[in-house]
């Protein structure tokens, strides 16, 4: 996997990896930035969402569980001082469907934090991750009821 970032002017980039996609980065004004695209940092939570999201994604689909939304959030702490690195993050995962089963949802966030998601796999080795989910029961008007919500435990933990 290669990836660069090219310099456009002031604090202000184009990412491209293999993909050949691109994606904007930038930084704050109070840094000198012009605010024009995503942060580094933002950037790595949303690849670890993304990596993990699809994961689970994919196995609740093979588990045949009628998803009718998915989302999954990360939330990561900060140290105060630089290089204020990450001291520890949240993933919550928001699922939503009919008759979703939990262990199925479980499953997949297991297979995701211990079998498939090297972005996981990488940060758990450097801050702890604590895996939180939510289901929810989509209602015929759009709505959806929560169902049940909890943690996600490893069993060697």
């Amino acid at each position: 996997m290669d990836a660069k970032v090219v310099w456009k002017q002031g604090l202000s980039f184009t990412g491209k990896a293999d993909t050949g996609f691109e994606v904007p980065l930038g930084a704050a004004t109070e840094v000198g930035g012009a605010e024009d695209g995503f942060e580094p940092l933002e950037l790595m939570a949303v690849s670890l969402a993304g990596c993990t999201a699809m994961d689970v994604a994919s196995i609740l689909k093979k588990k045949q569980q009628d998803l009718t939304a998915f989302e999954v959030s990360v939330h990561a702490d900060r140290a105060e001082q630089h290089p204020k690195v990450w001291t520890q993050a949240v993933i919550r995962y928001l699922v939503t469907g009919r008759g979703v089963d939990e262990a199925a949802v479980l499953r997949a966030i297991e297979l995701s934090a211990l079998k498939y998601c090297p972005a996981q796999a990488m940060l758990t080795k450097v801050i702890p991750l604590e895996l939180k989910y939510a289901i929810y029961e989509a209602q015929g008007d759009g709505t959806a009821r929560l169902v049940k919500e909890g943690k996600f435990e490893p069993k060697n933990s």
